[in-house]
């Protein structure tokens, strides 16, 4: 099978991957609330239960990152990780107590890790200039997932039989549904996922074709001059190996030794410097990555991760109880309300994917924060405290969800495209990790403010507001520092990090 293949398998199989967390959330969310007051759930059990798949996700993700980063293979990562959603989905299925819907979704969260490694391999793997495109499709099969999810809960919520001991209804066929799915995922990923290589070292290798080539062009020509040259193409030929590798170094000395000199500096040059002790490489590890998440527009970029995730969390906890409460909405017109948000969504990705093509990241970011202020500012002066009768508040309602759901893909892509470019590709696994760690606390947060705080719907929302305005005041004023480094700056910089790194590590 050729590569081109292999590479469309490989995308199309990650793209099933988040499709499903997708359908995952849109199935079971509408759902949720219910299944917990058939288990005398108290209503903040809404919050913890919901933040308990983001926590687990929180501490798994930097984990599955920095193991994908070790291993630089990530297939049986995912196979690995893909067990505990089938466990945790088949506990949501069971369903004894409130306790163990708890439980569930925090196992099945440590599944949900494995996407700071995929983003990882989807950063080594894809050009600067192409990432905005991948992440946009990739996050795009998720919100397909969002989109279709709804559509599965309308059959779904007419179950109504036993496996074994256990009832299949509305509110536990969801967990055995995705228990499934997940299960019928993992012979796709063993038959139709490639580890794929790395970018740069696709790059090296060309580079290396070319150079073997040209140096056999130039062996050929040589080799019609007189005898007495004999040696020149073997020193043509260690000065372009020496390009690659550490001979390089010693070329200069070549002309003040003897022949006989020049074998010996050869061989002493030929082995690789050693490695530095395991102390050694963590403390360089522990420094470099602390000055990498320290840069301004890295926490300017974590903090955009945090706001925009903790707001649609909080609103998204918040929606369930309002419809029930003002608009007396039950599982199926949740499920409908999920599903064409979902499909705002699905265009907003397929608009930024466009544009992000013909202007720069940062302003898509931009744009996207614009879009997240009106939409605040309408939710909390209509949704707050609705008013008018049914037809005007449903109005309200819709016009503020519109607007949050549009915002989304602007913020979403541009940040996480610009954050694997400002991050080491070396280390993105971790890195992703870290971000969607960062994201994972958000959700965990955002469920539970909102969670205590409906019916104090001015103080959630003006809280959403005032970290909305301090993060449009981060963006403005690091807006120049928001765009890729340099390959010049990158080279200093890593110059920088290691003598600094190996002076404190002398010192310790």
């Amino acid at each position: 099978m050729d590569n081109r293949r292999k590479k469309r398998l490989t995308y199309f199989t990650t793209g099933l991957i988040f499709l499903l967390s997708g359908v995952e959330y849109a199935v079971i969310l509408p759902t949720i609330w219910r299944y917990l007051q058939t288990l005398d759930a108290e209503p903040y059990f809404l919050g913890l239960t919901l933040s308990a798949f983001s926590l687990s996700g929180l501490l798994s993700g930097p984990l599955f990152g920095h193991w994908s980063d070790r291993r630089r293979a990530i297939k049986k990562i995912i196979l690995f990780g893909n067990l505990f959603e089938i466990v945790g989905n088949l506990m949501y299925f069971m369903g004894y107590s409130k306790w163990l819907l708890l439980s569930s979704r925090f196992v099945a969260g440590i599944g949900s890790g494995i996407g700071s490694s995929i983003f990882g391999v989807l950063t080594r793997c894809t050009a600067p200039e192409d990432r905005a495109n991948v992440f946009a499709t990739v996050m795009a099969c998720r919100q397909a997932g969002l989109l279709i999810g709804p559509a599965f809960n309308i059959f779904l919520r007419l179950s109504d039989f036993h496996v074994g001991p256990f009832l299949v209804d509305k509110y536990t066929s969801p967990g055995l549904f995705m228990c499934l799915m997940w299960t019928l995922l993992q012979p796709v990923v063993v038959f139709m996922y490639w580890d794929l290589p790395p970018i740069e070292n696709v790059k090296a290798k060309n580079r290396l074709i070319n150079s073997n080539e040209e140096k056999t062009e130039q062996e050929l020509v040589k080799d019609e001059d007189e005898s007495n040259e004999e040696e020149k193409p073997l020193m043509s030929s260690q000065e372009m190996v020496g390009s690659y590798g550490s001979v390089v170094r010693s070329s200069p000395l070549k002309n003040h030794t003897s022949p006989a000199s020049n074998g010996t500096m050869n061989h002493i040059s030929t082995p690789p410097s050693p490695m530095p002790p395991e102390t050694n490489k963590s403390s360089f590890f522990t420094c470099s990555m602390m000055r990498e998440f320290l840069k301004e527009e890295v926490v300017v970029l974590l903090a955009a991760q945090f706001i925009t995730l903790f707001n649609q969390t909080a609103l998204e906890t918040m929606v369930t109880p309002l419809t029930q409460k003002y608009f007396n909405f039950g599982e199926l017109e949740n499920s409908v309300m999920y599903c064409l948000a979902g499909g705002v969504v699905i265009a907003g990705f397929l608009f930024v994917r466009w544009l992000s093509r013909h202007v720069a990241e940062r302003v898509v970011l931009v744009i996207g924060l614009s879009i997240a202020n009106i939409s605040c500012i309408w939710c909390l002066i209509f949704l707050a405290n609705p008013r008018g009768d049914y037809p005007w508040q449903l109005t309200e309602f819709i016009i503020g969800i519109f607007l949050q759901v549009v915002g989304l893909p602007f913020v979403a892509v541009s940040q996480v495209s610009l954050f694997s470019k400002i991050t080491s590709e070396k280390t993105q696994g971790f890195s992703q990790g870290v971000r969607r760690s960062v994201g994972g606390l958000a959700t965990i947060l955002g469920p539970l403010w909102a969670g205590g705080l409906t019916e104090n719907m001015y103080i959630m929302m003006g809280v959403m507001m005032g970290l909305l305005v301090m993060l449009s005041v981060m963006v403005a004023f690091s807006y120049n520092q928001l765009v890729e480094p340099a390959v010049e700056e990158e080279l200093d910089c890593l110059e920088n990090e290691d003598s600094t790194c190996r002076q404190s590590t002398e010192e310790q």
